[in-house]
């Protein structure tokens, strides 16, 4: 800690942005009773304030998503109705949101158009490619 009271045009220590390291800075602004923008004497380059001592703030590490578990997630919270499924086939068209009725997969809603000829579509079992009109 320094003893002195700070002001704009005295030196100081910080860490640069742009030499990653802990070098003399000239004080251009205050904040109160401590500096916000210095300016490096090494690399002139202006920057906020970061005391000499301060940590690098660290990153959350984010763990990857399985897409199995997110399929099954969105399966879990969507509601059809068998009523309004139609009998999947080939020959037609789909939109988003449509819920279907496949042989083998059971019952489905389709969630992506995927370029021509074809949808995604959400079964219990995952999303599945299928080919349509």
């Amino acid at each position: 800690m320094q003893n002195k009271t700070l002001s704009a045009g005295d030196q100081v220590e910080s860490r640069c942005t742009k030499c990653r390291k802990v070098t003399n800075h000239i004080v251009i602004a205050m904040t109160g009773d401590t500096p916000s923008k210095v300016q490096c004497n090494t690399c002139e380059g202006q920057h906020k304030f970061r005391a000499p001592t301060a940590e690098p703030k660290k990153r959350a590490v984010r763990k990857p998503v399985d897409p199995k578990i997110a399929e099954q997630k969105a399966w879990d919270k969507l509601e059809l109705d068998d009523t309004q499924a139609v009998a999947y086939s080939m020959d037609k068209a789909y939109k988003v949101g449509d819920v279907i009725k496949h042989k083998k997969f059971g019952l489905g809603q389709v969630q992506e158009i995927g370029g021509t000829r074809k949808i995604g579509v959400l079964f219990a079992d995952g999303l599945k490619t299928m080919r349509c009109k």
